[in-house]
């Protein structure tokens, strides 16, 4: 029978954050924006405080699944949140419940501080990610768009 392991990532842990995110870029089709380092895993995953909270899933032993998450917090309501960044299941280890563990972890640790809501974003063809989120009962937030300043634009603004 197989064993599947979440633990919160450690220093170490650098390379296998880094494929299992990598190969998370491949899956989204964003590999031209990949730019992730061990140095940088190291700076900021394992500094004090983090800034991004990393769990890790392991399936007899070897790395299977990854969630990234920071806290938020939402004036309106006055409360806590939790912001999934990254979440990824290889591939051909998906449907073992490893997505579902790794969620169940970040919202025990989100309703352990205080956190209200945990909230993500996927893009519209993942079709596999959406069914997954709708089987856990995610809400669909249809009334907000997303928007992102990045490269020239962000260095321009912040020229101002």
């Amino acid at each position: 029978m197989s064993e599947t392991i979440i633990r919160p990532a450690q220093k170490g842990d650098e390379e296998t954050i880094l494929n299992l995110l990598g190969e998370l870029a491949v899956y989204e089709r964003l590999e031209h924006r990949f730019h992730l380092t061990p140095d940088f895993i190291a700076d900021d995953f394992f500094c004090a405080p983090p800034a991004v909270g990393c769990d890790l899933a392991f399936l007899d032993q070897q790395p299977a699944g990854i969630v990234t998450w920071y806290p938020t917090y939402s004036s309106f309501a006055g409360t806590r949140g939790v912001y999934i960044e990254d979440f990824y299941v290889r591939t051909d280890l998906r449907r073992r419940g490893i997505g579902r563990a790794l969620l169940a972890g970040v919202a025990k640790r989100a309703t352990n501080t205080g956190a209200t809501k945990i909230e993500w974003a996927v893009l519209k063809w993942n079709r596999p990610g959406i069914d997954f989120y709708e089987s856990v009962h995610a809400e669909r937030v249809d009334d907000w768009h997303i928007y992102r300043l990045v490269g020239k634009s962000l260095a321009d603004l912040a020229a101002v």
